[in-house]
C-alpha cells in the first residue's frame, strides 16, 4: 500500500501563480511532534523562570523579616530596661509611703525575688537563627514575668501603706489633740486633790479651765457622742467617743449643743462653759480616758498652730 501523502496548496496575494507542496504524512508527523516538543521546552523554561523569581522574592521578604525578628528582642530589652527604671522610682516611693505609714520599707531582697535585668542583645552582625531567637525569647519572657511579679509586690505594698495611712489618718482625726476651750488653767491633773466644796481629798481625773459663763466648748477631736445630759456631780456634761479606746468628758455645761450618738469634728461646738453640778464658779471640767483609765489630758494637746 502506497504512503499517504498531503497535498498544501499556498496561494499568494496578487496575480503569482499558486503554489503546490506534497507533505508525507511521516514528515508531517515529525513537523508537529517538533513543534509540540519546542512549545514544552519553552513553557517549562518559562515556569522555571517564574518560580525562580518568586522564589528569590520570598527569600528577600523572609530575609527582611528575620531581619525584623532579630532587631525584635532589642527593642524589647530597651523597653524592659525603661520598665525597671520606672518600677524602681516606684519601689524608692513606695518606701517612703510605708515609712510615712509606721510601716517598715520592703527588704530589697524581698522585692527582686531572685530577679536579675534582661540579658544582653547579640551584638551586631553575629549570627542569629532560629535557635538564638528562640532562646532570646525565652530570656524575654523570664524578665517579663519577673518584672510583672515586682509590680504585683509593689501594687500589694501600696494599697497596704494606703490602707495604713488611711487608718493613721483618721487615728489623727480622732486624737483630742487641742484646748476644748479658751481660759486658762485653774486645777491640774492629779491623783488626789482637796474637793473646793466637798472639803476631801479625792482623785481629780481631769483638768479645770475657767472661762466666762457661755464660752464654746470644742471636740478635741473626732468621734460620736455617747451621753448629752445631766450627770450627778458633773451638771450639764457631754461624753465623746474618738475611738481606739479614747473618751472624753466636759463636765459643768451651761449648755449643750450636740445630742447622743451624732458624729462630731475637731473644733465643732458641743456645749457651752457654765457652773452646773458641784460647781463654785463658770469653767470646764475636761477628762481623757484611755482604754477606761484617766489619764492628763495635756499629754494630748498638740502645740498652738498645730490642730
Amino acid at each position: 500500500m502506497s504512503k499517504r501523502r498531503w497535498t498544501i496548496v499556498v496561494v499568494p496575494q496578487g496575480s503569482s501563480a499558486s503554489r503546490i507542496i506534497e507533505v508525507s504524512q511521516t514528515a508531517l508527523k515529525l513537523v508537529i511532534t517538533t513543534a509540540v516538543s519546542v512549545a514544552v521546552v519553552l513553557l517549562l523554561l518559562g515556569y522555571a523562570t517564574m518560580s525562580r523569581t518568586a522564589d528569590l522574592a520570598r527569600a528577600e521578604q523572609l530575609e527582611q523579616e528575620n531581619a525584623r525578628l532579630a532587631a525584635a528582642p532589642g527593642q524589647i530589652d530597651g523597653r524592659l530596661s525603661q520598665l525597671q527604671d520606672t518600677l524602681a522610682v516606684l519601689e524608692e516611693r513606695d518606701n517612703r509611703i510605708r515609712v510615712m505609714a509606721n510601716l517598715d520599707p520592703i527588704a530589697p531582697s524581698v522585692r527582686d525575688a531572685g530577679i536579675g535585668g534582661p540579658a544582653s542583645v547579640p551584638a551586631a552582625g553575629s549570627r542569629t537563627d532560629g535557635s538564638v531567637l528562640t532562646k532570646r525569647s525565652g530570656e524575654i519572657r523570664v524578665d517579663l514575668n519577673a518584672l510583672i511579679r515586682r509590680a504585683n509586690l509593689l501594687a500589694t505594698s501600696v494599697k497596704v501603706a494606703a490602707d495604713s495611712l488611711s487608718e493613721h489618718a483618721d487615728r489623727l482625726a480622732a486624737l483630742p489633740s487641742i484646748m476644748p476651750t479658751q481660759g486658762w488653767l485653774s486645777s491640774n491633773f492629779s491623783s488626789l486633790r482637796l474637793h473646793p466644796i466637798l472639803n476631801v481629798a479625792r482623785p481629780h481625773p481631769g483638768i479645770d479651765i475657767t472661762a466666762p459663763r457661755g464660752t464654746p466648748i470644742l471636740a478635741p477631736g473626732a468621734g460620736k457622742v455617747l451621753t448629752a445630759g445631766w450627770s450627778s456631780g458633773y451638771g450639764q456634761t457631754v461624753t465623746i467617743d474618738h475611738g481606739y479606746g479614747i473618751v472624753t468628758k466636759f463636765a459643768h455645761a451651761s449648755k449643750i449643743l450636740v445630742r447622743p450618738g451624732q458624729r462630731v469634728e475637731r473644733g465643732q461646738k458641743i456645749a457651752l462653759v457654765g457652773s452646773t453640778g458641784l460647781s463654785v464658779a463658770p469653767h470646764l471640767h475636761y477628762e481623757v480616758h484611755v482604754n477606761g483609765r484617766p489619764v492628763d489630758p495635756r499629754r494630748y494637746v498638740l502645740p498652738d498652730g498645730i490642730q
